[in-house]
């Protein structure tokens, strides 16, 4: 059966109906980009290229698809919800790359892409002959973008890589939680959705070097080396006093007062984060004799008399609910706010007025509710166009595309190489 070496994709410039020269909505909109990861790290770094306009085909195995289309409940239709949080604006071709046909089909998508995502374990792909090698011969323009545990090098590179054992190994882990408590883990996948945004923050940059050379290259990106850039100045701290970091909960080990407290209602988080902020803080709070006070006048001086100040500031707190703190604190300027539940989170007039929950339509559902896309461009913003794709929703339409007629297609997917 005949398929196309490649096929064309939409130009990032066109003849508007008046035959004016514009650009298509979305900073990478002309890109195309193959994306053979799933989970969370490669889907949310793919999620965010589609954003900002690039074609995104998502590959799918035939056995059920990316993972998390079954982590659930909750379920929206018939995939989990947390599917649905990183794979809008993307389309889906379900195929066997086991399969010699589907092996080339996927082979001849990548000679006409512009960025390759991969998430498998390091030497994976080369054995399925889909590793950078191999994809930079057929097209030497190809940016890919590769994330797993430990990176493409290094003694434990062949390991398998999992978000908690990111966080665990990197140190993040050991200074996060109460400081009377056991090491926690951040409460969404730090180390995966870190990742997944180093990764496209070394697609773009490869893209910019490729518009100068010519040439692509291949992004390495490791969740541990994520993590561990994580650590900033933990670990600068580390450096400079020879001292183990250790756990604060809400606090700050460099600033204070900048922690949760407890109110009459809830809890309040607030940032003083300089010593001019300290002197309005202090008598908002009932502790403007402190102000003055040469114990605690300074930061360095606050911070080493930590023990004795944060109880007199934890009891002043009691007195007021949150929402009554958090007003009186910016009305002086000093930055404060409630702690929220998500739900809360989710229904913050700023929140909505960012556009930071939308609804995207669905084929199945009609419309899909999720988080909207931080990245606010002004001259080419983000277009969310589509919430995630049904498992293999585009398969026909991507081989119609390659070349491929109906008879071949249905023959495809009675052998079972296609769904």
């Amino acid at each position: 059966m005949p398929v196309e070496d490649s096929f064309e994709k939409s130009p990032a410039i066109s003849a508007d109906a008046e035959g004016a020269w514009v650009r298509r909505e979305g900073a990478l909109a002309g890109l195309r980009v193959l994306d053979l990861t799933r989970i969370l790290s490669g889907p949310f770094a793919s999620m965010v290229l589609a954003d900002l306009g690039a074609d995104v085909i998502k590959i799918e195995d035939t056995r059920g698809g990316d993972d998390t289309r079954r982590w659930g409940p909750p379920f929206q239709g018939d995939d989990a919800a947390y599917f649905h949080a990183v794979n809008r604006n993307k389309r889906s071709l379900a195929i066997d790359l086991k399969t010699e046909v589907g092996l080339d089909i996927v082979l001849r998508l990548a000679t006409s892409a512009d960025v390759v995502l991969v998430n498998f374990r390091p030497g994976t792909a080369e054995r399925l002959g889909l590793g950078y090698p191999q994809l930079s011969q057929r097209n030497p323009r190809i940016v890919y973008g590769s994330v797993s545990g430990f990176g493409q090098t290094g003694p434990e590179s062949r390991r398998a890589g999992y978000d908690a054992i990111a966080q665990a190994m990197s140190g993040v882990m050991g200074i996060t939680g109460p400081a009377d408590g056991e090491p926690v883990r951040f409460g969404v996948a730090g180390a995966d959705l870190g990742a997944g945004m180093w990764a496209t923050i070394g697609v773009l940059a490869a893209l910019r070097s490729r518009d100068e050379t010519g040439q692509g290259q291949h992004v390495d990106i490791s969740l541990l080396d994520g993590q561990m850039s994580w650590l900033t100045y933990a670990a600068q701290n580390y450096f400079a006093s020879g001292e183990r970091p250790r756990r604060y909960g809400s606090a700050h080990p460099n600033i204070v007062p900048y922690q949760s407290f407890p109110t009459e209602s809830g809890e309040i988080m607030v940032a003083v984060g300089n010593d001019s902020l300290w002197r309005r803080f202090a008598p908002v709070v009932g502790l403007g004799h402190l102000v003055d006070d040469p114990r605690y006048a300074t930061n360095p001086d606050r911070v080493a008399r930590r023990d004795e100040l944060l109880p007199l500031i934890a009891e002043a707190f009691l007195g007021r609910p949150s929402t009554e703190w958090a007003a009186l604190l910016e009305e002086a300027g000093v930055p404060a706010g409630p702690v929220h539940e998500v739900d809360e989170a989710l229904a913050q007039e700023q929140v909505l007025a960012r556009e930071m929950v939308v609804d995207l339509p669905h084929s199945d559902l009609g419309t899909v509710r999720t988080l909207g896309s931080p990245l606010k461009l002004t001259g080419t913003p983000t277009t969310l166009r589509t919430a995630s794709p049904t498992y293999g929703e585009h398969t026909r339409e991507l081989l119609t595309a390659m070349g491929l007629g109906e008879p071949d297609i249905d023959a495809l997917a009675e052998r079972g190489v296609v769904r």
